[in-house]
């Protein structure tokens, strides 16, 4: 007998000249280290986002409100990308600045476009068409073939009806060209050999030390006891072939879009 045991785990300081100094170096050195830092997926996504809902007071290049100077990357109240995100999200009492109700996904591309905005065109951003991505997603693509999607489609791979609130724009592209090697421990299919050398195959659920539950090909839940196993193994290869196998850079792109919108139960 042999199996492997596969636990489940469900992204300062000294004289006033000296110190001016070295607090103008340090600002500097700071907004430094942003530069090439994130990931243009999540820059475009960012940059829709705040075409959508920023540029009404803060303008395209972020400069309409006085005083304020978004494209520089140096925010007076918020210096980490942490501290940035909960000043979107909490706004700025006292200012026309209100109070955001946008994911962390959404926070991160928003955070990445305003630190890469001075370099960045906004009119030439072009993540994809949801609408079409939509369509590809349950045609072309065939991913509705394997995935469910608020309620409507097959168990036999994990359920994206909320994946554009938990994944990046950039980790879901990720996902898309390379699901092997962006897949997590979790999603990893297994394949179990019963005493009587039955095999059975699909994705897990759930695992504890003595028993592990997964949903087998024909969509059936099974609740497999480890001690009554020949053999249970953790697949390292997704199912999943790349999106790229049947769709070109522009069909993905409208895809990621599509995925990105999926945000919950409506």
């Amino acid at each position: 007998m042999m199996f492997k045991s596969l636990p489940f785990r469900p992204v300062l300081l000294a004289t006033s000249t000296a110190l001016l100094g070295l607090l103008v170096a340090i600002t500097s050195a700071a907004a430094q280290d942003h530069v090439g830092q994130y990931e243009q997926a999540d820059i475009e996504f960012g940059a829709s986002l705040y075409n959508a809902n920023c540029t009404r007071c803060h303008g395209e290049a972020g400069t309409e409100i006085a005083g304020t100077d978004l494209a520089s990357g140096q925010y007076a109240r918020a210096e980490s990308d942490q501290e940035l995100m909960r000043l979107i999200r909490t706004g700025i009492q006292g200012t026309a600045m209100p109070p955001n109700d946008f994911n962390q996904s959404e926070l991160t591309g928003i955070v990445s476009y305003l630190r890469s905005m001075r370099d960045f065109d906004l009119g030439e951003v072009r993540l994809g068409d949801q609408t079409r991505g939509e369509r590809l997603f349950n045609g072309k693509g065939a991913c509705a073939t394997c995935h469910r999607v608020r309620g409507q489609g097959p168990r036999t791979a994990p359920d994206l009806t909320d994946i554009g609130s938990i994944r990046t724009a950039a980790t879901l592209q990720a996902a898309l060209l390379d699901p092997t090697g962006t897949m997590i421990s979790v999603n990893r299919p297994v394949r179990a050999v019963l005493g009587d050398g039955t095999l059975v195959s699909g994705r897990r659920l759930n695992e504890d030390t003595y028993s592990i539950q997964l949903i087998d090909q024909d969509e059936r839940l099974r609740s497999l006891e480890k001690a009554s196993l020949r053999e249970l193994t953790a697949l390292t290869t997704s199912p999943m072939p790349p999106a790229s196998d049947a769709l070109d850079e522009q069909e993905v792109a409208d895809v990621l879009a599509y995925l990105l919108t999926l945000q919950g139960l409506e």
